[in-house]
C-alpha cells in the first residue's frame, strides 16, 4: 500500500480524496493540504482525513504526492515533490507554460520517480471501449461545449477545455504536428471563451477541434474516421459506436437483414454497426488506482508527464496563432 497525500481540497480535491477513499488496498491518506484554513476544517470533519497546514511536512511523510490546486501552483507544488523524491499525480493541464512543463521532466528523469496527469478523458469508459479499434485515423472532429460556470474562466478555453482531446488526440495519432490554424472570441471573459482548431499532422491526419464554455448545452464527441471505419465516442452520455465497411462475402448475401451498399460494377461493402458494452466505471478512481499499480509494478504510466507536456505546448500554439489572427 503507499501512502499519499493530496493537495488542494477544493472542488475537484475533494473528488480525489473520496476516490482514494475507495481504494483502501491501493493506497493510505496520510493527509491533506489547503491555503484556506476554513475549507480544509470543513473538509477534515466531512472525510475524516487530516489536514495539514505544512506543505513540507505532509510531503515529507508520503511515497505519493496528488496535485489537485489551480493550475498557477502545479509547478512549484511538483518541483518540491519530485526533489523529494516522491511519486507525483498532477491534474491537467501540467504546469502553467510549456517552460515550466520542461523544467518538470527535468526533475522527474533526474528524480527517477512515476509521474501521470490528469487528462481523465483517456479513462472515460466510452474511451476505453474503442481505443484498441482506432488505428491510424486520417480525419478527427471534437466537439467539446459547456454551458456557463465561473469555475476556470481564469485561464483560456482551450486550456480549460480543449486541452481534454488535444490529449486524446495526440495519443492516438502517431505523427507530429505539421501546421495549426486556429481562431477563437472572447466573449465573457479576457481571454478565448469560444475556439476552434485545425491540426494537420505530417502522415496527413486532420483534426477539427472546437471548444466552447458559453454553449446553452454539454456536448462532449468525437468522431474518428479511418480506412473502412468510423469510430464515435460521446464523452458525456458514456456511449460509443463502430461504424465498419467491410468485403461482402457469400454469407453476408444469405443475411436479409444486411447492409449492402454498392460501389459501382463489382464493387460492394457491407455496412456493419457495432455498440460496445460499455460498463460503468469511475474515470478519476481508475487513473488514480492505473497510477498505483504503474508505481508498484515499475511499469509505464497511463499519461506521463511527457504526454502532458505534449499536450500543453500545442495548446499554446493554437492560443498564439489565436493572437496572431487577431492583432
Amino acid at each position: 500500500m503507499l501512502s499519499i497525500a493530496v493537495i488542494g481540497a477544493g472542488h475537484l480535491g475533494k473528488i480525489h480524496l473520496k476516490c482514494l477513499q475507495g481504494l483502501p488496498n491501493h493506497y493510505k491518506i496520510v493527509g491533506f493540504c489547503d491555503t484556506d484554513a476554513e475549507l480544509a476544517a470543513k473538509v477534515e470533519a466531512e472525510l475524516g482525513v487530516k489536514s495539514f497546514s505544512n506543505l513540507d511536512e505532509l510531503v515529507q511523510a508520503v511515497d505519493v504526492v496528488d496535485i489537485v490546486t489551480p493550475t498557477i501552483s502545479h509547478f512549484e507544488i511538483a518541483s518540491l515533490a519530485l526533489r523529494k523524491g516522491k511519486h507525483v499525480f498532477i491534474e491537467k493541464p501540467i504546469t502553467t507554460t510549456p517552460q515550466e512543463a520542461q523544467k518538470l521532466l527535468a526533475l522527474a528523469n533526474e528524480a527517477g520517480v512515476k509521474t501521470q496527469v490528469g487528462h481523465v478523458e483517456r479513462f472515460n469508459p466510452a474511451f476505453l471501449s474503442v481505443q484498441d479499434k482506432i488505428s491510424n485515423p486520417m480525419f478527427i472532429e471534437t466537439h467539446r461545449l459547456a454551458m456557463f460556470n465561473p469555475r476556470g474562466l481564469d485561464v483560456p478555453v482551450i486550456l480549460d477545455l480543449m486541452i481534454h482531446d488535444l490529449d486524446l488526440i495526440l495519443s492516438v495519432v502517431n505523427s507530429p504536428v505539421r501546421k495549426i490554424s486556429a481562431s477563437g472570441v472572447a466573449i465573457i471573459s479576457e481571454t478565448p471563451d469560444i475556439a476552434n482548431a485545425r491540426l494537420e499532422f505530417y502522415n496527413g491526419c486532420v483534426a477539427n477541434i472546437t471548444a466552447s464554455r458559453i454553449s446553452m448545452a454539454n456536448l462532449r464527441k468525437s468522431r474518428f474516421f479511418q480506412k473502412d471505419a468510423y469510430i464515435a465516442v460521446d464523452f458525456l452520455e458514456k456511449e460509443s459506436e463502430i461504424i465498419r465497411m467491410n468485403d461482402v462475402t457469400p454469407t453476408t448475401n444469405e443475411d436479409p437483414f444486411a447492409m449492402i451498399i454498392d460501389l459501382g460494377p463489382g464493387k460492394q461493402k457491407h455496412i456493419q454497426i457495432e455498440k460496445p458494452n460499455i460498463e460503468p466505471i469511475n474515470a478519476i478512481q481508475t487513473e488514480l488506482s492505473r497510477f498505483h499499480d504503474a508505481i508498484v509494478n515499475d511499469t509505464p504510466t497511463a499519461v506521463p508527464f511527457i504526454d502532458g507536456y505534449n499536450a500543453l505546448e500545442v495548446a499554446y500554439q493554437i492560443m498564439d496563432e489565436i493572437k496572431s489572427a487577431t492583432r
